[in-house]
């Protein structure tokens, strides 16, 4: 048999240098013309604000050319250029509400939180030599998580609003964990499921050509659907009880190549919707909005009504096919524009075109995340790799559904697009993790020396190479064990 060698190595650090150019064009770009568009002038801060912007993604840049060379060079500028047209967009509202009267800084504020969600990403990825160090952590990640997400339920730290129980104040500053909850949970799934995956896959029933799950294999699935509902219940929020529900069951698929888990998981979802539709006021309120928005009573119902909806859904159709320009709509008239409907704010602006422009970047991150979770070779970096991608994508069709009435509205924030400080911290960290993924996923194979009498090696090119793990702190093999809780430990 003969010896496959790598042919060349191909960092691709050159490609993501080359393609933040026109990335960082589109966000500096934007800004200027919505200052052209609604001041006849560039923006006063247009030099800094470009500095600002270039400096933090030549700082990533070369961050990852010092600690991970062969991460993936599209991830990158991809979130660049999402970010800075979400910059832009929240600039364009802040001079809306000033001619309204209300004095708002929501870009300045967004910029530093961009800046400090980059920074947070560089730390990621120079602490975190190798991604399978996090198995490590199986357990306390779960601890973590849960913590994180029962936080706002703490009297005097968590705050409730527009209904919603999610927030906590520090300092004067509201910040919402359950964004980094859900990072911590699926670095707990995905370490869970890569020791028990054989189990939940093979054993079981089948039942009309589905492979069923045991009874006493169900328990994780229902453990996280209860987690779930509580979530919805306790804390009002119907976008994280999805989010988190999804999450689980979309790692499940993934680990086990199972429909039945995806059927499974349908029907409980389906099922918990119901009965908190039927139950609770708030849940009924969201799905009353989506069916009857333009019923009069639900339009003007006070809170849960239809109201900002139908608005957002009016400023689309105004914007049409092509948009009416940056600066040239009335994106202000819906209430929350700048982040829980900052889709429907550049929908108007940037019309049909300009959305499904920004959809398909958005397709383009989940991609390029699915193929590192193809290419990496240790189970657990596949299923981590996955479900963080999955994260994205799921969270912006949840968010562009509800929107545009396809869903019941959520209450959740598009990525890298809406104000908001968690949500940016939250997903810049995911990107670092599937950069730190996909290093390992890309990094080519050691050369084999050659075994004398044996047939010469075949060269190849690097993607056709089976992806090798990387040695590291964690350990030489493609897996470490999980970590393990002694029962006489917790006595």
């Amino acid at each position: 048999m003969a010896t496959v060698i790598p042919y060349r190595a191909r960092p691709g650090r050159h490609l993501e240098l080359l393609l933040l150019v026109p990335a960082l064009l589109l966000g500096v770009g934007a800004y200027a013309l919505v200052g052209i568009a609604t001041q006849d002038t560039v923006p006063a801060g247009i030099t800094g604000y470009a500095v600002g912007l270039v400096g933090l993604a030549l700082g990533m840049h070369l961050v990852l050319r010092w600690r991970a060379p062969y991460a993936d060079p599209v991830l990158l500028p991809v979130v660049v250029a999402l970010n800075g047209i979400g910059l832009a967009m929240i600039y364009r509202l802040d001079l809306a509400y000033a001619l309204r009267g209300r004095e708002t800084d929501f870009a300045g504020r967004q910029l530093g939180w961009t800046a400090l969600a980059v920074v947070l990403a560089a730390v990621v990825l120079v602490v975190l030599r190798d991604h399978r160090t996090l198995r490590r952590y199986t357990y306390t990640a779960m601890i973590v998580a849960l913590g994180l997400i029962a936080l706002p339920l703490v009297p005097g730290l968590g705050a409730q609003i527009n209904g919603a129980q999610i927030w906590i104040r520090i300092a004067g500053f509201s910040f919402q964990p359950a964004e980094l909850g859900k990072i911590a949970l699926a670095v707990f799934f995905a370490g869970y499921l890569v020791t028990n995956r054989d189990t939940l896959a093979l054993a079981g029933p089948k039942v009309l050509g589905l492979q069923l799950p045991r009874p006493r294999d169900l328990g994780p699935i229902l453990l996280v659907w209860a987690a779930s509902l509580a979530v919805l219940i306790f804390q009002r929020d119907l976008g994280t009880s999805l989010l988190f529900f999804g999450l689980f069951v979309a790692m499940l698929y993934i680990a086990t190549e199972r429909l039945s888990w995806i059927v499974i998981g349908m029907v409980l979802f389906a099922g918990g919707a119901f009965v908190a539709a039927s139950t609770f006021a708030h849940v009924n309120a969201r799905f009353e909005a989506w069916l009857n928005a333009f019923d009069n009573a639900v339009f003007n119902a006070s809170p849960g009504g239809s109201g900002q909806l139908v608005r957002g859904l009016f400023g689309m159709a105004n914007g049409g096919l092509m948009g009416t320009g940056w600066g040239e709509g009335r994106p202000d008239l819906v209430p929350f524009a700048e982040s829980d409907f900052i889709v429907a704010s550049l929908g108007e602006e940037l019309g049909l075109t300009g959305l499904l422009a920004m959809l398909l970047a958005y397709l383009v991150l989940a991609q390029r995340g699915l193929r590192t979770a193809i290419g990496v070779r240790d189970g657990f970096g596949k299923l981590l790799a996955g479900g963080l991608s999955f994260v994205v994508a799921f969270q912006c069709f949840v968010v562009v559904g509800g929107v545009t009435r396809l869903i019941p509205l959520t209450g959740l924030t598009m990525p890298f697009l809406a104000y908001g400080g968690s949500s940016l911290l939250a997903n810049w960290v995911i990107v670092a993790l599937l950069l730190r993924i996909s290093d390992s996923a890309r990094r080519p194979t050691a050369a084999v020396p050659p075994v004398p009498g044996a047939p010469a090696p075949v060269a190849v090119l690097e993607d056709d190479v089976p992806a090798a793990g990387v040695a590291g702190p964690a350990g030489d093999g493609p897996d470490q064990e999980t970590e393990r809780i002694d029962v006489g430990d917790l006595r």
